[in-house]
């Protein structure tokens, strides 16, 4: 599936769920994490969200986040900043997602949180802004990743860092690896967390296709429980074959 199409499924996707989501299930859209099954303290609102919140406990906790400004680009319908920004304590958190309706939904349910429409290829903020830049499965959709980087690169302090996670097909990890390369930034970490995005998927497949089945017609359920990657999904068994490959990336500058 095309980049084109992929964001017009997204668009669609937004527009439905904030058509019939009243109770805010869906605040995260993200794949999840989990290692041999361990879980993380969490409050108990945010136990029904545990994967997906597990993933970005796993990305932004790499950082220590007190008192730096941190910025998500492609911040969706804003769980994961939510978490981010009570757990792990920033001195400022600001969102940016090109979908209105996401941040119109996140300018309505969290606080001290600042949200922006805007595109990732061309970020309204001033040289040096922030201190972290975190981007959560988001930058597979975007048509020029190169432009991305560089506008990371500017928004971001001297000595700021970047955190990338995100899933591939296995031949378009040399382009990004090579990508990065060429960028300004100093790689400190590459990891591959493949198989634990696969566990997340097989432990959270439940909840996904409760969610499915409740929210969305019978027509459209095979297609969303496979962009859900609920298990025995296309995109589940892509995971699990490793035609998807999930991977974290921490660089500074």
């Amino acid at each position: 599936m095309g980049k084109v199409v992929i964001n017009f499924f997204y668009r669609i996707l937004y527009w439905y769920i904030s058509k019939v989501d009243k109770s805010a299930e869906v605040t995260f859209m993200n794949y999840g994490y989990s290692k041999d099954n361990h879980e993380i303290q969490l409050e108990e609102s945010d136990v029904i969200d545990r994967y997906s919140v597990q993933l970005y406990h796993h990305v932004a906790n790499r950082i220590d986040l007190k008192g730096k400004d941190l910025l998500e680009v492609g911040c969706g319908r804003g769980g994961g900043l939510s978490y981010v920004n009570r757990y792990l304590s920033p001195k400022s958190a600001t969102g940016i997602d090109l979908n209105k309706r996401a941040i119109s939904f996140c300018r309505n349910h969290y606080e001290n949180i600042a949200f922006f429409q805007g595109n990732a290829e061309s970020l309204k903020f001033e040289d040096n802004s922030f201190d972290v830049v975190i981007n959560v499965e988001s930058s597979h959709r975007y048509n020029q990743i190169d432009k991305f980087i560089s506008e990371v690169y500017r928004v971001l302090k001297p000595g700021g860092y970047f955190i990338l996670t995100d899933f591939r097909f296995q031949n378009e990890i040399e382009k990004l690896n090579d990508q990065l390369t060429k960028s300004n930034f100093n790689l400190l970490r590459h990891e591959l967390i493949t198989p634990n995005v696969l566990e997340a998927l097989k432990l959270s497949s439940a909840k996904r296709e409760d969610i499915v089945h409740r929210l969305t017609p019978k027509i459209a359920h095979r297609y969303i429980k496979d962009f859900a990657g609920t298990e025995g999904s296309p995109t589940f068994k892509k995971f699990a074959t490793n035609e998807f490959e999930y991977l974290l990336y921490i660089l500074t500058k």
